[in-house]
């Protein structure tokens, strides 16, 4: 495709300067990635510009530039005011408006992203639909996993794989929507068919100024036009239900009388939960979802209203719930036959999460509820004595551990997490134990426990390694929890791990 006819095509607001008929074969933000025809997006990262990378990529072949000053190079160049706002744009009119063709649902929200996504790819197959699915732990494209960097790509990448999508066999799409892409204009130009808020708690404040912000940044994804499904069970999906621009769809996990949908009896358990789905007109279905975790209630019901609002059978979308499969890293068990213990690994990362996890196993546990809990180095530093602080105040053991600290001295997060412990009173204080070393943590938790107790290491989840000074080292909590249980069983000869 020509350039100039590319730029009118996408819409974008501006003329190229120089040879507007340069055919452009492909896309890049990244010099590295740069071939013969190529059109090169130039804008400030975190740490780089990309204006400064503009001559290595004319040298290994562009033929035109993406840009918010003139450069002086001797290739056609198309100046606007945000080259990232220009990208996705010309992205998608570059792989040929994939979205337009596919079956899109976004997901956004703090916590629930990933398991709502999963299940609304699954009950999408279930329903006769191939699917795709891009996410936080993995992406699919027609039915092959593949690895992911970030929960939503840059929007050249992300077109693109919209277009495999298609080229697959694809006909839907489930998607988690970061408040970063959706900052930096990475979810612009998709045609979502619906959009699901699951809920906001305190999480991002390294990169949004405030919760203002943050809310306001998930906020932007419902804009006409647009089939909204909000969860109003959370405060701020009542105030984005209330100051949408366009009417959205209400759902409430437990039974509020002024949602469009609820949850009604619901009975949860360490296997999972069963509620009755009540709908608009008198609507109702019985629902068994084989996922731990009360607040696993909340993403199904999303889940299901979401399918309805695309057109699928409320009894087709019911029937697949049952079956779908866990999702990895989040709420996954690791049990020990014999031994009584029951141990889950979750990704629970933010304040509100750890909370939820820790409220929906208090009620299946007969014993302790003991925690595994560190907090991420070179990320929002406010959440750390929350953190601290949920732990200490819902579980019976909490033990403060390391988790991906990055470039900062780990022991000064522990020092931040103990803070918030400090904050609970004495009398409703979980006994605290600090142990830097994460495997000897999860060690020491498992060997505390005893029948009945459940056992839940937060923070990594579906993650292989541990993010230490610069290096990534491998570490699989779901792996080492595993480990540390086969070492406890061996001490009882009868005992048998399984997972």
């Amino acid at each position: 495709m020509e350039l100039g006819e590319l730029i009118r095509a996408s819409g974008v607001a501006a003329e190229p300067r120089g040879d507007a008929t340069v055919e452009i074969r492909d896309l890049a933000y990244d010099s590295r990635r740069v071939s013969d025809g190529t059109l090169f997006f130039c804008f400030a990262g975190e740490k780089t510009d990309g204006h400064d990378f503009a001559p290595g990529a004319v040298e290994a072949g562009a033929a035109g530039l993406i840009v918010e000053r003139p450069l002086d190079l001797e290739v056609p160049q198309v100046q606007v005011e945000d080259a990232r706002a220009a990208m996705a744009p010309i992205a998608a009119t570059f792989n040929g408006d994939p979205t337009s063709e596919l079956t899109v649902i976004g997901i956004t929200g703090t916590n629930g992203k990933t398991t709502t996504a999963f299940l609304v790819r699954h009950l999408l197959e279930a329903s006769g639909r191939r699917c795709g699915l891009l996410g936080t732990v993995r992406q699919v494209v027609g039915g092959e996993i593949e690895e992911v960097e970030r929960t939503t790509p840059e929007a050249i990448d992300l077109q693109r794989t919209f277009n495999r999508m298609l080229e697959a066999g694809d006909d839907a799409c489930a998607m988690e929507v970061s408040s970063h892409a959706l900052v930096l204009h990475r979810a612009d130009s998709i045609d979502f068919a619906v959009k699901v808020f699951t809920n906001l708690s305190q999480d991002h404040l390294d990169f949004h100024a405030d919760m203002e912000d943050y809310f306001r940044a998930k906020a932007s994804l419902f804009m006409p036009p647009v089939i909204g499904v909000v969860n109003i069970d959370d405060r701020y999906g009542r105030r984005l239900a209330a100051e949408a621009p366009v009417p959205v769809t209400t759902f409430s996990p437990s039974a509020r009388d002024e949602a469009d949908w609820c949850a009604a009896d619901v009975r949860s358990g360490a296997d999972g939960s069963t509620f009755r789905l009540i709908g608009p007109g008198g609507i109702e279905a019985d629902v068994s979802v084989g996922l731990a975790g009360v607040f696993n209630v909340a993403n199904a019901v999303g889940a299901l209203v979401a399918l309805v609002e695309a057109g699928i059978r409320l009894e087709d979308a019911v029937a697949g719930v049952a079956a779908c499969p866990g999702v990895p890293g989040r709420l996954e068990r690791v049990s020990a036959a014999g031994l009584g213990v029951t141990a889950f690994v979750d990704y629970s990362h933010k304040p509100g999460a750890v909370e939820a996890v820790l409220r929906s196993l208090r009620p299946v546990t007969q014993g302790n509820l003991i925690i595994v809990l560190g907090c991420g180095g070179d990320r929002d530093k406010a959440k750390r004595p929350m953190m601290g602080a949920a732990a200490a105040s819902l579980a019976d053991v909490a033990i403060l551990t390391s988790d991906n600290p990055r470039s900062e001295d780990p022991l000064a997060i522990l020092a931040a997490m103990l803070g918030g412990v400090l904050s609970v009173p004495r009398a409703q204080r979980a006994r605290v134990i600090i142990e830097p070393d994460r495997a000897a943590a999860i060690g020491q938790a498992v060997a505390l426990a005893a029948p009945g107790d459940v056992v839940v290491v937060a923070g990594k989840g579906h993650e292989t390694g541990q993010y230490v000074a610069g290096a990534v080292l491998p570490f699989d909590d779901r792996q080492v929890t595993a480990e540390a249980l086969e070492r406890q069983a061996k001490s009882h000869d009868s005992w048998t791990v399984t997972r």
